[in-house]
């Protein structure tokens, strides 16, 4: 992408009157275009292909394949894809399952409209880009002495952990991730063996302890 051509922008959130706005906010800003916009991951996935944007801006709790599992897919397809986590959820596990997998860049949503635009703007340069109210849990991993209780879950199991503590049944999960009953099953088994949990109440405990239910 030449300095002289506009950042194009994909906007994903499934909240259409949050997109609108961050929609105007871009669009009133010098060198940055929204080319296009979805309302779920999966859609997230199939059309960043058919756009190629420089930047995708993508929330993470969504109905159906978060937007986890969609950056996950999209990274696995195309490692330079650039994307822009904005999101509710501030906290260190959230972060660093970001980053692990090749996000550029992750700000909340409490943020001051500058910092989008600064954030669209390093990463479509392909810097990493970190809010200021995000930095507290960078710090935190960095400094970290103990392991992440999660952190031997794969990020297939860890779409499913969240959504089992959402109280999501084996089939609503295997239809939101077009997974069959008996897969997403095996993957419970896995995550409660791994975790030591006995029961999806202990399992929506854990999500609760470490801050990673939607507010």
């Amino acid at each position: 992408m030449s300095s002289t051509e506009a950042v194009k922008v994909f906007l994903v959130d499934d909240h259409e009157v949050v997109r609108a706005g961050y929609r105007r906010l871009l669009e009133a800003t010098s060198g940055i275009s929204v080319i296009a916009e979805a309302s779920d991951g999966e859609s997230a996935y199939s059309r960043f292909f058919e756009h190629q944007p420089d930047v995708l801006v993508m929330d993470l709790s969504m109905p159906g394949m978060g937007g986890l599992e969609a950056s996950r897919r999209i990274l696995a397809k195309d490692e330079n894809a650039r994307i822009l986590v904005f999101s509710v959820y501030e906290n260190e596990v959230f972060l660093s399952r970001a980053l692990d997998m090749g996000v550029l860049g992750y700000i909340s949503k409490r943020s001051a409209s500058q910092v989008m635009i600064d954030a669209v703007r390093t990463v479509a340069g392909g810097e990493v880009y970190v809010g200021q109210e995000m930095m507290p849990y960078l710090m935190k991993l960095r400094n970290a002495t103990e392991s992440d209780p999660l952190a031997q879950l794969t990020p297939r199991e860890f779409e499913i952990f969240l959504l089992l503590a959402d109280s999501k049944s084996v089939n609503q999960i295997g239809e939101m991730l077009n997974l069959s009953p008996k897969t997403v099953g095996h993957h419970c088994t896995s995550i409660k063996n791994k975790l030591n949990i006995s029961d999806i109440a202990g399992l929506t405990r854990l999500a609760i302890r470490l801050d990673l239910m939607t507010p």
